[in-house]
């Protein structure tokens, strides 16, 4: 994780007219935004239009960045509800399929039927995860992928720590008993 006074210096930087700021600022951070919105919202291109989105919120309203969380709070906090949005939009549920270029390149090098197994696990814990209501699924995705505690994403969610803990164990049995299903 990024040190916050360097994220800190660079949103001063930025608000002071250094776009070189911004540009270090959104290169530190699309990676982690992508990951999170594909999770959340299940699609390749979904996740890429939400980089997009929040990049461009960020341009424009970093100014009202308070400096009171972390910066990275403030990302995730607009990526999840860029996410939330465009899942209550489409009211859509997908199974992902998962054709990432790194994932391709270490093909190459892996034994064959274990990236099979590999991909098989993915896309079936990402099918589990579509099946799963939104909020539960932010909050395993932000718990288990992002490895982030539930302070942190109480912060970034605006929601309970009791309430996060009560969801999260909801959307583990749900996935603990889709994966019994499928055994």
């Amino acid at each position: 994780m990024q040190n916050n006074s360097d994220d800190y210096e660079l949103v001063r930087r930025f608000l002071s007219g250094d776009e070189q700021a911004f540009n270090k600022l959104a290169v530190r951070y699309q990676t982690r935004i992508y990951w999170h919105a594909r999770r959340m919202v299940g699609s390749h291109d979904d996740a890429d239009e939400i980089v997009q989105e929040v990049l461009m919120v960020m341009y424009k309203k970093l100014s009202t960045y308070n400096f009171q969380s972390s910066l990275y709070t403030w990302i995730y906090r607009i990526t999840s509800t860029r996410s939330l949005n465009l899942i209550n939009k489409n009211k859509l549920k997908r199974i992902i399929s998962f054709n990432s270029d790194k994932d391709s390149e270490s093909s190459f090098n892996d034994d064959v039927i274990e990236n099979f197994e590999q991909k098989e696990k993915f896309n079936k814990m990402e099918k589990y995860l579509q099946k799963l209501p939104s909020k539960q699924r932010e909050v395993f995705i932000l718990r288990n992928y992002d490895d982030l505690s539930y302070q942190e994403i109480s912060e970034i969610t605006g929601k309970s720590v009791g309430a996060l803990k009560a969801n999260y164990f909801h959307a583990f049995k749900k996935i603990k008993d889709h994966m019994e299903e499928d055994e």
